[in-house]
């Protein structure tokens, strides 16, 4: 399985809801390594960067209206599959239909209070990462 690296955002309703030593913990218990790590209160700007790919759809100002109404915890983690692993561990958007186990299943209150974002391919990570990370911000092995 090729090593490589995926983004992961804990939203607003997870880090107010103090959920993020939970999650980081399973990705941890998973095997993924943390490459980087940042809390921060997302700007206007950076978060339509974020979601750019959703610009024009209906849900697009909600969206970047629910991102940047609290600080957010990014990061970056590396392992095998890290992509594929990832977005089996927080399973689907809408938490109403995620199975329990996954994070969204045991802590997403609605497609939108959905607790976590995390890159859906390559070019999505290397879109996301560059919002929140510098390339020297990243960790090397360890």
């Amino acid at each position: 399985m090729p090593v490589e690296r995926t983004f992961v955002m804990i939203k607003p309703d997870g880090v107010k809801r103090g959920l993020v030593g939970e999650i980081i913990a399973r990705f941890e218990r998973k095997g993924l390594k943390i490459k980087a790590l940042k809390m921060k209160w997302l700007t206007r700007e950076e978060a339509e960067k974020l979601y750019e790919v959703h610009r024009g759809k209906p849900f697009f100002e909600d969206l970047v209206n629910f991102v940047t109404s609290g600080p957010v915890v990014a990061m970056i983690l590396e392992g095998d599959s890290a992509i594929e692993v990832v977005r089996l561990m927080i399973g689907p958007t809408d938490g109403r239909k995620a199975p329990p186990g996954t994070i969204r299943g045991d802590y997403a209150l609605d497609i939108g209070a959905n607790v976590i974002h995390a890159s859906d391919s390559k070019e999505s990570y290397e879109r996301e990462y560059k919002v929140f990370f510098s390339d020297d911000e990243i960790v090397g092995d360890y």
